[in-house]
């Protein structure tokens, strides 16, 4: 901790405003940052890239604009993105091996990162290709959990996710194909927020994964959530899908009206087996019970998903194929990534299109739930975090078994395209997060900030943080 009266502990809220009040100055904050990340990373493994002479230098010029007057929204803070995001002058590797060239220009999400005022100190671990709800990998070995290094912190936002839970920045961007912002926000005692398809720009993509992955945002509250969604919200003139604006920040301030709630512990038929951990359905029995202690109306139904799950595996394979197409060098990929090529060949025509045209008849479907409810609540996931190489050394359809039986929850929404919101729903009997997902038609983005931080102030999550001696070695 520096001497300072704000360190990178602190929030990104807290940060912006003593930046703006100069009690802190930007080069503190990112040498802090940068020293707390070197300190981490042997314990942690967070970062797969970390940017410090051009962070200092991003800092120092940060502090020229404060001092000349200048107020941005992000104005001087050290923030850190997943390595699925181009940033200038790095690589982009998203997980996996080899030599890739630099980027020469940012992706459309960091450049607003930039235009708000933010200093980019590095690029955070992901799975290769964002797979899976771990973060391991050839290419950088294992990334660990905060609050217990024998587990993972889930994936594939899962280095931004161990990265803002310990401290080493205030936020984080990173991406949900299937719950990969969700999931690690879960498992690390995090607010996750996947939006609205295109409401943070996936270019140089014009939509990414067919549509299912979208970018979001990792904090420890739903104001810092709110502030960074804020500012990398927006299109890139060439993007496929452009939700009109919301104000994040104003929303995250709204008490919501009296909610009719869904309790769904339902899942989407998978053709696999998948149980309910009981802690997690207890944990979100009482988030239930405190959402009603507020005022709101909680009622048990499930959705109805239909055949849902026949329309993601043709779009996520074919995300992998065209990935793999831009590696230097595939044959020193996993196993797995080359048996979702395989599956690609044969669904990436007829079966790719036909899970496109078929989305608003399931989104219609699904969202027959929400002219008698508002929110849905469901659980994350259906286990708490997995130990670090759980899933190690299986085969491809074992490791889909394994990862659908811990994850169930999530991927439905990444097929609609519609915003979901973790929050943190308490520890196990082992000291391991939890969460639950509020989750909303399309657009509804202000009504779940709008509740989860309704629900962060009866909750005060926050104040939770992991063991200093785990998180910081």
């Amino acid at each position: 901790m520096s001497d300072t009266a704000i360190s990178t502990a602190s929030g990104l809220v807290d940060m912006v405003g003593a930046l703006a009040e100069g009690t802190v100055t930007s080069r503190q904050l990112t040498e802090e940052t940068l020293h707390r990340i070197a300190a981490a990373q042997p314990g942690l493994n967070a970062f797969r890239s970390v940017r410090a002479d051009a962070a200092l230098a991003e800092a120092d010029a940060a502090d020229r604009r404060l001092a000349a007057g200048e107020r941005l929204p992000l104005l001087g803070v050290p923030l850190a993105v997943k390595d699925d995001m181009d940033v200038t002058g790095e690589p982009t590797s998203f997980g996996c091996p080899g030599a890739f060239a630099p980027k020469t220009a940012d992706s459309e999400a960091v450049r607003r990162l930039r235009a708000a005022g933010a200093v980019i100190v590095g690029k955070t671990q992901t799975p290769e290709l964002g797979q899976w709800p771990f973060t391991e990998g050839g290419a950088f070995g294992q990334t660990h959990n905060p609050w217990n290094r024998a587990y993972t912190p889930g994936g594939s936002s899962g280095g931004s996710a161990a990265a803002v839970a310990a401290g080493l920045v205030p936020a984080a961007l990173g991406s949900d194909g299937a719950g990969s912002v969700r999931i690690p926000a879960a498992w690390t005692h995090l607010v996750g927020v996947k939006p609205q398809r295109g409401r943070i720009s996936t270019w140089p993509e014009p939509e990414s994964f067919h549509g299912l992955t979208v970018n979001g945002v990792l904090a420890r509250t739903v104001a810092d959530a709110a502030l960074l969604l804020d500012a990398a919200s927006g299109p890139h003139p060439e993007d496929l899908h452009r939700p009109a604006p919301i104000r994040a920040v104003e929303a995250a301030r709204r008490t919501p009206r009296r909610l009719r709630i869904a309790l769904s512990f339902g899942t989407a038929f998978t053709a696999t087996p998948k149980s309910l951990d009981p802690e997690i359905r207890s944990a979100v029995e009482r988030l239930a019970a405190r959402l009603e202690s507020l005022g709101h109306e909680v009622v048990p139904e499930d959705p109805r998903y239909g055949p849902i799950g026949l329309t993601f595996v043709p779009r996520a394979t074919s995300g992998v194929r065209d990935w793999v197409a831009r590696v230097p060098d595939p044959a020193l990929l996993d196993p797995r990534t080359h048996e979702a090529v395989r599956t690609a060949r044969v669904l990436g025509g007829l079966a790719l299109r036909v899970s496109r045209r078929a989305e608003a008849v399931l989104g219609r479907r699904v969202g027959e739930i929400f002219g008698r409810f508002d929110v849905v609540l469901t659980p994350t996931t259906a286990t708490p975090p997995l130990r670090i190489g759980a899933l190690a050394g299986l085969g491809a359809m074992a490791t889909d078994r394994a990862m659908i039986a811990a994850c169930p929850y999530a991927w439905t929404w990444n097929v609609l395209g519609w915003p979901g919101v973790n929050v943190p729903a308490g520890l196990t009997a082992d000291g391991l997060p939890m969460g639950a997902q509020l989750l909303g038609p399309a657009h509804s983005e202000p009504l779940l900030l709008g509740l989860a931080a309704q629900l962060e102030a009866a909750e005060d999550w926050s104040a939770l943080r992991p063991p200093p001696h785990v998180s910081s070695n």
